[in-house]
């Protein structure tokens, strides 16, 4: 028997969903259909449990994920893997979706008025910005398609036609939330509807923005989903006694901090721990310098040398030590920690979560489009280091073992690598020496900016470290001092 809203009886009670289907009304459309808003957002939702918020969810490319879902009237599971306990896992079934669809009539659903909140997972690549300035990439022949009024392609392109059909429709004020791995995503993502409604000269719908419509708070997400593998279906089937081919898997950990800045009502997701507060930055901060950049770390070492899943890298000594000094001598000192929280013991916890063995994170997904998450992760660790004079040593091994990885595109054994990034095209050079690369790729100012490649102590550093990779591997030198 396949999950679906008949086979809920056969299910064990414990694992059922917590909102009876039946009370379920959509209050909120989603942009980015992806694992990630599955295993979190639409979890506190439906734990924070009140009916009028059920989740609209849009894909943004492939159909694919919505017609898994639709063939199970919209249910999944999601299991939580604890490495710490061996290989157990519990398991829930999430079912807050009232609906699947693709994004031409995702726009029509944002103009639905019983819509309060419109929230997006489309990673940080998908907002089609430079990530050195924050700046809408007009040039970008997709954006610029949008712009020039073709059916929209890009998540701001629609985000924006579905806020112009929902100001025709006078459907009333809404909150736009960027749970992407961005620094400031709220402002940044009202920056950039700002910046396309001005650009596409829709005075009317920037006027109805600015006048309080809209807010766009920005928002701290954690927690590790993987890709669903065969193994968690299977898993999911033997805890379940049906089949779920939507199933997902997690950690027990999760967190949500939001800013208090809606011009809508919103969920109590207070009621399901989330964090809500007039100012997210120190929690932002913290979350994208130490966990979002030490797994770059590790991702880009740990792919060097042949592994496959950060669990695995942290099993390595020397690459769990390259880590563990990120997080210490470069990362922590350039940290505020946010009231109450205990930052060596958020660090320890952090190193604890990823070397869940249960979890099975692939590195290459968390190595993909590194042009756009090293300026959010590692590089501002680096500008912060450098303005207090200091060498900010392990960041910059990050950002070396990443030019390694994109320039060669092989493991230290040869094997070749896949690198998935929007500038792939350009970073690739297997034959050039070190301080070619160093200097070429320091050269692109939409990763690095105007102040970086000019900086000689990072240079020098970057140099040092790519140099030994290149003849050493990535294990050998993160065993050097």
């Amino acid at each position: 028997m396949r999950l679906s809203v008949a086979a809920l009886p056969a299910i064990p009670a414990a694992a059922r969903p917590r909102i009876g289907r039946g009370d379920l009304r959509t209050g909120i459309v989603h942009l980015g259909l992806g694992a990630f808003h599955r295993a979190h957002q639409a979890l506190y939702t439906e734990d924070a449990g009140d009916p009028a918020f059920g989740v609209c969810g849009v894909t943004m490319r492939s159909m694919a994920a919505a017609e898994l879902l639709s063939a199970q009237d919209l249910l999944y599971s999601v299991l939580e893997r604890d490495g710490a306990r061996g290989e157990h896992a519990s398991i829930r079934v999430c079912g807050m979706l009232t609906d699947a669809v693709g994004p031409e009539n995702g726009i029509a659903r944002i103009a639905d008025p019983g819509v309060r909140v419109v929230t997006m997972t489309v990673t940080e690549s998908g907002y089609r910005h430079d990530p050195a300035t924050g700046r809408l990439s007009a040039k970008d022949p997709d954006v610029a398609a949008d712009l020039a009024g073709r059916p929209p392609l890009t998540p701001v392109g629609r985000l924006v036609a579905g806020l112009r059909a929902r100001r025709a429709a006078g459907a009333g004020p809404v909150t736009v939330i960027c749970c992407d791995n961005l620094a400031g995503g709220g402002r940044l993502l009202g920056g950039l509807v700002t910046e396309f409604c001005e650009l596409a000269r829709d005075e009317a719908l920037l006027s109805w923005i600015r006048d309080g419509n809209v807010a766009f708070p920005s928002a701290m997400v954690d927690r590790i989903v993987p890709a669903p593998t065969d193994a968690d279906r299977a898993d999911a089937a033997r805890l379940l006694g049906v089949e779920d081919r939507a199933a997902l898997a997690t950690e027990p950990f999760r967190q949500w901090v939001i800013e208090d800045a809606f011009a809508a009502r919103r969920p109590p997701w207070e009621r399901a721990g989330a964090v809500i507060t007039p100012d997210v930055e120190p929690y932002e901060t913290m979350k994208l310098r130490l966990l979002n950049g030490v797994h770059s770390v590790l991702a880009y070492l740990g792919a060097l040398a042949g592994l496959g899943t950060i669990a695995g890298a942290m099993a390595r000594p020397e690459l769990a030590e390259a880590g563990r000094r990120y997080l210490g001598l470069d990362a922590g000192p350039t940290l505020v920690p946010p009231p109450g929280v205990d930052l060596d013991g958020y660090r320890e916890r952090l190193l604890s979560r990823l070397s869940n063995p249960a979890l099975r994170h692939p590195i290459a997904q968390v190595a993909a489009d590194g042009t756009h998450k090293l300026p959010q992760r590692l590089l501002p660790v680096i500008r912060d280091r450098l303005a207090r004079g200091a060498e900010p040593r392990w960041a910059a091994l990050g950002v070396a073992a990443w030019m390694r990885y994109v320039s060669a595109a092989r493991a230290d054994d040869g094997t070749p690598l896949t690198v998935m990034d929007p500038l792939a095209g350009r970073l690739r050079m297997p034959d050039a020496p070190p301080g070619e690369v160093v200097d070429r790729l320091l050269g692109l100012a939409e990763v690095f900016g105007e102040d970086l490649p000019s900086d000689r102590t990072l240079r020098a550093l970057l140099l040092d470290w790519l140099t030994r990779l290149t003849a050493d591997g990535a294990l050998a030198t993160a065993r050097e001092p």
